[in-house]
């Protein structure tokens, strides 16, 4: 978040919320760091940038910001916004399977059930990327990805909105869910080690 002076410090909402946003506990195969946050769509920001890793590799990745406008957004139904971007690899067959848009949006919706993380408004979309080498690069393995793009507006606490954005982020990169009742060793902020 751009730095501002005393006068302009973020109103006690946004402070709340931004405490709320860094103290989400997310799974030990994300790791975190803060990223500077678009300052034109609101008052207040705030943005973080993920890795999933998996035995060293990473297989996903993606953003959250975090928005907050006092006087309201009426698209937004409220005074907050997370705005998420999540993405994995996954097998090169499956870009073709016409389900896997309306799978991957309810990876989200489901993560935010799972969390008890109450929202409005949500909107995205689910693209599909595949890449295959040729000429110079065509011993490279073809490639596949999947990218969920949404924002919806929060309710309540926004630690859990977090929580969810993580646990979209591993169940597009394949990783099983937590077991009910188990609490992952939360992961390290601050900056990804590699």
């Amino acid at each position: 978040m751009a730095a501002r002076t005393e006068i302009d410090a973020p109103p006690e909402e946004f402070r709340r919320a931004l405490d709320q946003f860094k103290a989400a506990n997310l799974r030990p195969e994300i790791g975190c760091e803060d990223m500077p946050a678009p300052q034109r769509i609101a008052p207040y920001s705030a943005a973080m940038t993920a890795d999933v890793t998996v035995a060293g590799e990473e297989v996903g990745g993606g953003r959250l910001v975090l928005l907050y406008d006092p006087a309201g957004n009426d698209a937004w139904q409220g005074t907050f916004r997370c705005v998420a971007y999540a993405r994995a690899d996954i097998d090169p067959e499956m870009v073709t399977d016409p389900l896997l848009g309306a799978v991957g949006w309810s990876w989200l919706m489901e993560a935010l059930t799972a969390h008890d993380a109450g929202f409005l408004a949500p909107s995205g979309t689910v693209t599909r990327v595949a890449s295959e080498s040729f000429g110079g690069m065509e011993d490279e393995a073809a490639r596949a990805e999947i990218e969920v793009r949404a924002s919806w507006s929060p309710i309540g606490s926004i630690s859990p909105h977090v929580e969810a954005w993580g646990d979209l982020m591993c169940t597009a990169a394949g990783l099983p869910p937590v077991p009910p009742g188990v609490i992952a060793m939360p992961n390290r902020r601050g900056p990804r080690a590699r």
